[in-house]
Order: structure tokens, then C-alpha cells, then sequence
């Protein structure tokens, strides 16, 4: 199943007689916080879903963003109407990182049928409601373990033997700037693939076959299991997922990325440019 669905078939599919589960992650890195605008406007019948409090656990040694408490996240998703074979859409206003983080958290914990609205809520030209739906509880049960995870040890390991993905700006990955965590600079090892270059100027993933090429081009072979990202604080890297997913690999995702291995002064720390 694609990872993505286009704004065309979601209203086709919201007219239906099965329509999918609607999934509001408006985040903004530092930005405000994303109710308000739903609460001003949302797609007809979705659900606000709180990225800080919802699809991460404190932060910590774990990172910025570390994995949920599971049964905390399965709560949540029950109370936002999510059920184990009911189809799942999420979306958010901004760079398709809160809908992407949404999306790899249920696809993770074992929900097969989630998809990621292409292009965000600038994409919907339907109507927007006010209305806070009351959503009926689902009976979704995470059951972790369906997408690969890697913590520090393993993201090293994938820098060295396979392809680990930076999903940072550039300027931040070669250690030039960094507002918000401690240490600046990469894993060594790891190779520069910011996400502004997953998508369009629509904010629209580019088509398959350009990301195919992209990814390529960074360094992605023939096994399609050898690719890692991470990026700030496992946020911005779901993103790169879905473009990793949508080009035919299987990325494993680095949760408590450059937060956490920050953190750790035993961790070694690479600034510049791509290794050669």
C-alpha cells in the first residue's frame, strides 16, 4: 500500500461507505502550538491529535521526542476513533512532519492501513469545519515491532555498513548552526538528505521514480533493508520514511536521533561536509 494519498481520493474515500479515520497532527518545530488552528478550521470529521503529548513521551535521555509509552499511544488513538482494520489518514499544515511522525508511530506499532494526506491541509480544497467531532472509541492494539527501529548503537553501526540518512538542514548536519540542541555537528558516517528535497514546492512528495533516483544518488543500493535516518529528534525523519518508503525501501528510523546521541559525551560527533 502507498504511504501517501492524494486530497482527490481522500474526499472520495470520506463519501464512502468505509471512510478513514481522520488524524489532525499540526506541529510546528517551536512554533505555536496546533489546536488553535484546528480549532479554526479542520477537515470535516478529524481529530486533533497532540504530537508532544500524544505521539511522544517526555524528554529525556531518550531525546526530544522519544517513542511514546505504547499503551499510552494506544489509548490515544482508540480515543481518536482508531481501529485495528479501519483505514487511517493523517495530515498537518507544515512540511508533513507531525502527520509523517503519526503515520510511522501506527505503522510501527503494527496498523497496516495508514496513509499520509500528499500536500497537507493546503492541499484540501473541500470545506473546513469548527465542529470537534466524538469520535466512537476504536479497539486498536499496538503490537510493536512492524517497522524497523534502531537506537544509537544500531544508527552507528548503520553508518558504517549501510546508509544513515541525515534528515536535517544542511547547515545543521555540517555542525554550522544548531538552535536547539546542545552539540552540533552528524553521526560520522552519515550522509546529508534534507527533507525540503522529498517534496515540491506544493509541499507534494515528488514522484517515485525522482525519488528513487535521489536516494540512489545518496547512496541506496540494491538492499532495499540497508537504509537509517534520523534527524533532530525522530520527527522530521518520519517524513523522510514515507519518501524512503514511497522510492521502495525499507527505512529503519533512528527514534531518539541527534537529541539523544547529542546527549551522550561518549558519542563521537563529525562536523562538514559528506564524507567523501
Amino acid at each position: 500500500m502507498t504511504p501517501i494519498i492524494s486530497a482527490a481520493d481522500l474526499a472520495t474515500e470520506l463519501a464512502g461507505p468505509t471512510p478513514p479515520v481522520l488524524l489532525d497532527v499540526r506541529y510546528q518545530l517551536g512554533g505555536p502550538h496546533g489546536r488553535p488552528a484546528y480549532e479554526a478550521g479542520h477537515i470535516p470529521g478529524a481529530v486533533f491529535v497532540d504530537l508532544d503529548a500524544e505521539l511522544a513521551g517526555p524528554p529525556g535521555a531518550g531525546g526530544r521526542h522519544p517513542l511514546p509509552d505504547i499503551d499510552a499511544f494506544g489509548a490515544a488513538m482508540r480515543r481518536a476513533g482508531v481501529g485495528a482494520g479501519m483505514p487511517v489518514v493523517t495530515y498537518d499544515g507544515d512540511k508533513g512532519w507531525g502527520a509523517a511522525r503519526a503515520w510511522w508511530l501506527l505503522r510501527w506499532a503494527g496498523h497496516a492501513d495508514v496513509r499520509v494526506l500528499d500536500g497537507g491541509l493546503a492541499a484540501w480544497t473541500g470545506p473546513l469545519e469548527t465542529k470537534e467531532p466524538e469520535p466512537v472509541e476504536g479497539d486498536f492494539v499496538p503490537a510493536p515491532g512492524a517497522l524497523p527501529l534502531l537506537d544509537a548503537d544500531g544508527a552507528a553501526a548503520m553508518a558504517r555498513e549501510g546508509l544513515l540518512l541525515d534528515a536535517r538542514a544542511g547547515e545543521r548536519y555540517r555542525g554550522e548552526v544548531e538552535p536547539i540542541d546542545a552539540v552540533a555537528g552528524h553521526i560520522p558516517g552519515a550522509v546529508s538528505a534534507p527533507t525540503s528535497e522529498n517534496v515540491d514546492e506544493t509541499g507534494r512528495f515528488l514522484p517515485r521514480e525522482q525519488l528513487v533516483a535521489r536516494f540512489v544518488g545518496l547512496g541506496a543500493g540494491e538492499d532495499a533493508k540497508s537504509v537509517g535516518v534520523y534527524c533532530g529528534s525522530g520527527v522530521s525523519a518520519a517524513q523522510q520514511a514515507v519518501a524512503l518508503e514511497l522510492a521502495g525501501f525499507v527505512p529503519a528510523l533512528y527514534a531518539g536521533s541527534w537529541s539523544q546521541w547529542s546527549r551522550d559525551p561518549s558519542r563521537p560527533v563529525a562536523t562538514g561536509p559528506d564524507p567523501s
